[in-house]
């Protein structure tokens, strides 16, 4: 072998090898973010759903609570548009579409392939609880101090993990696409009539009391406690339970998650 094809040899087998980890994470996370950005599904129940919660209790909110109240009911039924139906929607018909066998064909590793979309997708609750908490104080004429932004924004991330979680848990559990849609619009309106008439003990005490530990009954007061300033014993207990949802179900997900269609 000659001096000149020494070097050209010693780069071949560098040419060959696959992209690292790093360099597939960067390019999943690019791709995911676009779909996302382009996606007109996942912008309405990201960012609609919530602002006009926001406008409609602007006009008669004081009937139902306080600016803080109102605003993390906001923040809560968009963190349960976007992680229970665009999420698992979403995810449920690249499954049925072969997208994900597609994927795991390239030298993505797979824990990668379903980090980069959840990651996305937390990315985006990250935002969309920062647009609301600015559109609800402008449009409640409330504003709060900067460690009460903090917190809401970290309740606002609790809940999106329990309801990603959720949705995950769906897809694993359900193969078919139609069916998975169907189940998380059930499941959404379960859920939105349980925090929205939970609260108001129009159902009884039982189910007053039962509803604060439904996910969006335990979000709700979570953000009531940190922007009203009276913080219990029991929220406490909540951010305890609703970590243990987000443990259950992403459990649940994870194992039980096919990368195939029917």
């Amino acid at each position: 072998m000659t001096d000149s094809a020494l070097p050209q040899a010693r780069r071949a087998p560098e040419a060959g090898r696959a992209p690292s980890a790093a360099l597939a994470v960067r390019a999943l996370l690019t791709a995911d973010a676009t779909v996302l950005v382009r996606s007109r599904q996942v912008i309405l129940l990201n960012f609609v759903v919530p602002i006009v919660i926001l406008v409609i209790t602007n006009r008669g909110g004081s009937r139902i609570g306080n600016p803080g109240f109102l605003i993390g009911m906001a923040l809560t039924y968009g963190l349960l548009s976007s992680g229970l139906i665009a999420y698992s929607t979403t995810l449920a018909g690249d499954r049925t579409a072969g997208v994900f066998q597609r994927l795991r064909v390239t030298p993505a590793p797979t824990w990668a392939i379903m980090g980069s979309r959840l990651a996305v997708q937390f990315a985006a609750d990250v935002v969309m609880g920062i647009v609301v908490m600015i559109v609800g104080s402008i449009l409640h004429s409330v504003v709060f101090s900067p460690s009460v932004y903090l917190l809401i924004l970290l309740v606002s991330l609790l809940g999106a993990a329990v309801f990603l979680a959720i949705g995950q848990a769906l897809v694993g559990l359900v193969r078919s696409a139609g069916v998975v849609n169907a189940i998380a619009r059930v499941l959404y309106i379960v859920l939105f009539l349980a925090g929205i008439l939970g609260p108001t003990g129009i159902l009884g005490d039982d189910f007053k009391n039962f509803s604060a530990w439904t996910p969006v009954g335990a979000l709700m007061e979570l953000f009531a406690g940190v922007t009203g300033g009276e913080w219990s014993v029991q929220n406490t207990w909540q951010v305890v339970v609703l970590v243990g949802y987000t443990a259950v179900f992403a459990g649940i997900g994870i194992r039980w998650f096919r990368w195939e269609a029917e």
